[in-house]
């Protein structure tokens, strides 16, 4: 690892430890955006190893939100995202069966909805510096 990886994964790693929860729900979205993205690509480029490798990176964030939802409190928000979790499962596994990058792009656009939706809580909830 050359010296700036390193600096960049010291960086990445501070930016977690030190992040507020609904900031590191962000940092997921990211991350499983980012996958897709390069899942799509990767099946347009006939990488099929490399393609299934990020769809199925991005399928481990998305189980990591489902899993943290906290189904006992009220309301219906969790719920319907765990709703919206298990569709983007399915979907992008039909997605690598089918090799089909629309869907896992359709999958990224979701994530990317509900992305800005967690950032313009988080904005509100943490006054700028």
């Amino acid at each position: 690892m050359n010296g700036y990886a390193r600096v960049q994964n010291a960086y990445t790693e501070a930016s977690v430890l030190t992040a507020p929860p609904e900031r590191l729900v962000v940092m997921l979205y990211d991350g499983a955006i980012r996958f897709l993205n390069q899942g799509a690509v990767s099946m347009r480029a006939d990488n099929r190893a490399h393609a299934r490798d990020r769809v199925r990176r991005a399928e481990a964030i998305i189980d990591e939100l489902n899993i943290t939802l906290d189904m006992k409190k009220g309301g219906d928000v969790a719920p319907r995202l765990r709703s919206i979790y298990l569709f983007c499962k399915r979907h992008l596994s039909q997605s690598i069966i089918d090799m089909n990058p629309d869907a896992v792009e359709e999958v990224a656009g979701l994530l990317s909805e509900l992305r800005e939706s967690w950032n313009a809580l988080v904005e509100r909830a943490v006054p700028a510096a």
